[in-house]
């Protein structure tokens, strides 16, 4: 009734009232257009911008917190949290795999808040990167008041994966395509945590190496040493089948709960008082458990400093007959700290380690307490929290040397570049974002790319091609990958001396078919080499080359820089002149590449 008022008055047209039973009501000064095969009559604003297909690994999980979750204290248990992680991980993973999936490793977790009964757990899950028969798994916790409508994150966490047949063989994954700028970072970066993980057990060896061999007690006024031996726990459990998984294997988060409360028994025995868990370290499942299982938890507390404890569990299984030897199913170190009522850290007693296991525990515990803080100082922090130059030593090097590429990866995986200048072959791209400046130049070269890597990773030859350089010395080859350099630049015309940078340098080749060569550079500090009052200490946050091979005998090279106000005055007259010296420093970078490319061939 309306409508034909409407037509009677002249507000609207005949042909109008058609048009909106057919297609729905649109705009009487909008032309009638062509319907999209299975279109539904939307709004043209929310045709013209399609929210982001979501992630088909993406799980979601909301759990209310009951009291039957919780511990004495009304917070929810760190173990349920686990158990709940666990699932929706796993959930992702079989999501990608279309098979059943295991529990492989999970990276460390620190958790930031407790969570109260009645708040409601949010657990996001989804599959950041699939390798041959692994793939990582990225899991962000937050919780929610429902009453006040608080949003808060409780962790972060990474686990990794494996998929099996139901023969218990393992599967070969299809590769996952990342869509959106946070994906296609994690994607990259996915590559770096997996090598970390890989050479964790050898920087704990590394360290412990170094150190001095003989155990060093801690003293602290007016307490006295608690022996190590009276933490110790030993519980048992049958695993039964609501604690196992569809393939009959013996749930993770499940293990990882029954672990939890027993270290929080042996925090317990410590202290006199509730624990409270902060962090669990980087851990491995050995091997599965099944149905029928009995599970051996032990737990005693390894060494504590003045307001944390660290916590050594192990897991072991065995079946009815006792005659079989156990099986290693896990170890983990977790970190515990008692609570005041201002929610402040307080002191602990010290612990007095048994002779010879019990002090090498205790010498472990602490250089595992060293890399857990370089891990967390320079891998866990946002890349504008970290300093633009880091300390270097021996226990941070791989972290340094992640960190490193990860900064890099993350600067390529950005998606607002804009062109700023196209010169022939030469590309340049700018990204404003917070308070950085960042550069992309690129180019095609006819060279292959891994010979490009070659070139471009040794800082010593950089001054053949960059004017900019004046010399670069290899102070440190860390590995096959690292190296370090002092590298001395030339004078500017507004200084009267050269800048001079300490730099790490790390190398990647591709991890899979589509990854390109990575050289990223970032600045350290070294106690060889300090400032010196001949020249203007600089410093770099993120820098290098991505190399990309286009085909057998040709490379897309592109160099990428984070500007610092250091670097600024380099490129403050480039970018006002539309980069005219950026493009010729790289012009002469395809001729270097050429040039001993050729020479490559004669010698061969």
């Amino acid at each position: 009734r309306c409508l034909l008022k409407m037509v009677k008055e002249n507000i609207v047209a005949p042909e109008e009232i058609l048009r909106f039973c057919c297609n729905g009501l649109q705009s009487s000064t909008s032309p009638p257009r062509a319907q999209e095969p299975g279109e539904r009559g939307e709004a043209p604003e929310a045709m013209a911008s399609p929210s982001p297909p979501r992630n088909p690994t993406e799980v979601q999980m909301s759990q209310l917190v009951l009291p039957c979750h919780t511990n004495h204290r009304g917070e929810l248990s760190t173990g349920q949290l686990l158990k709940w992680i666990d699932t929706a991980a796993c959930l992702s993973a079989e999501r990608h795999a279309g098979c059943p999936c295991v529990t492989a490793s999970m990276d460390d977790i620190y958790f930031e808040h407790t969570i109260s009964v009645g708040q409601v757990v949010n657990i996001k899950a989804k599959v950041n990167r699939a390798f041959n028969s692994s793939m990582e798994v990225g899991i962000q916790v937050s919780y929610e008041d429902l009453c006040s409508g608080k949003h808060c994150s409780i962790c972060k966490a990474y686990a990794t994966f494996v998929a099996q047949s139901p023969s218990g063989s393992k599967v070969k994954l299809k590769p996952l395509t990342p869509q959106t700028e946070e994906e296609k970072i994690e994607h990259s970066i996915a590559a770096e945590r997996r090598r970390m993980r890989l050479v964790h057990k050898d920087t704990l060896k590394d360290l412990l190496t170094r150190s001095p061999r003989q155990t060093e007690l801690e003293t602290r006024d007016g307490s006295a040493a608690v022996p190590a031996e009276k933490t110790r726990v030993e519980s048992v459990e049958l695993v039964l089948p609501p604690h196992a998984n569809h393939q009959g294997n013996t749930f993770g988060g499940q293990i990882m709960a029954w672990m939890e409360n027993v270290a929080t028994i042996a925090a317990s025995r410590l202290c006199h008082a509730h624990p409270t868990l902060r962090a669990i370290e980087m851990f491995h499942f050995r091997g599965p458990s099944q149905v029928g299982d009995r599970l051996v938890l032990k737990a005693i507390v390894n060494n504590a400093f003045k307001n944390s404890m660290e916590v050594g569990v192990c897991a072991e299984a065995y079946g009815q007959e006792m005659s079989i030897s156990r099986r290693h199913i896990n170890s983990a170190f977790m970190t515990f700290v008692v609570l005041d009522q201002e929610g402040q850290p307080r002191t602990l007693p010290m612990v007095a380690p048994e002779p010879g296991e019990g002090e090498r525990r205790y010498r472990e515990a602490s250089a595992r307490k060293k890399i857990r803080l370089d891990r967390k100082y320079v891998v866990s922090c946002k890349q504008t929290e970290v300093p633009l130059s880091v300390p270097w030593d021996q226990s941070n090097k791989v972290y340094l040397s992640y960190n490193n590429v990860s900064a890099l990866k993350t600067l390529v995986a950005k998606a607002n570049w804009a062109l700023a200048r196209e010169k022939e072959k030469v590309r340049m791209y700018t990204l404003e974002e917070d308070k950085f400046l960042s550069f992309r130049i690129e180019i095609s070269v006819r060279i292959a790319a891994d010979r490009a890597f070659s070139l471009l990773s040794d800082l010593r030859r950089r001054h053949e091609w960059d004017s900019h350089y004046a010399s670069a010395e290899l102070v440190q080859q860390v590995d096959d990958d690292d190296m370090i350099y002092h590298v001395v630049s030339q004078t500017l015309s507004c200084e009267n001396k050269p800048q001079d940078f300490v730099i790490l340098a790390s190398r990647r080749k591709p991890c899979s078919k589509g990854d390109p060569y990575v050289v990223a550079f970032r600045s350290v500090t070294l106690p060889t080499h300090p400032a010196s009052a001949s020249f203007t200490r600089g410093e770099t946050l993120c820098s290098g080359f991505c190399i990309w091979p286009e085909s057998e005998e040709t490379s897309k090279v592109a160099y990428y820089n984070q500007a610092t106000p250091g670097y600024l005055n380099y490129v403050t007259t480039n970018v006002a002149g539309l980069s005219s010296n950026f493009c010729a420093t790289f012009e002469a970078c395809e001729k270097f590449l050429l040039k001993n490319k050729e020479d490559l061939i004669v010698r061969l």
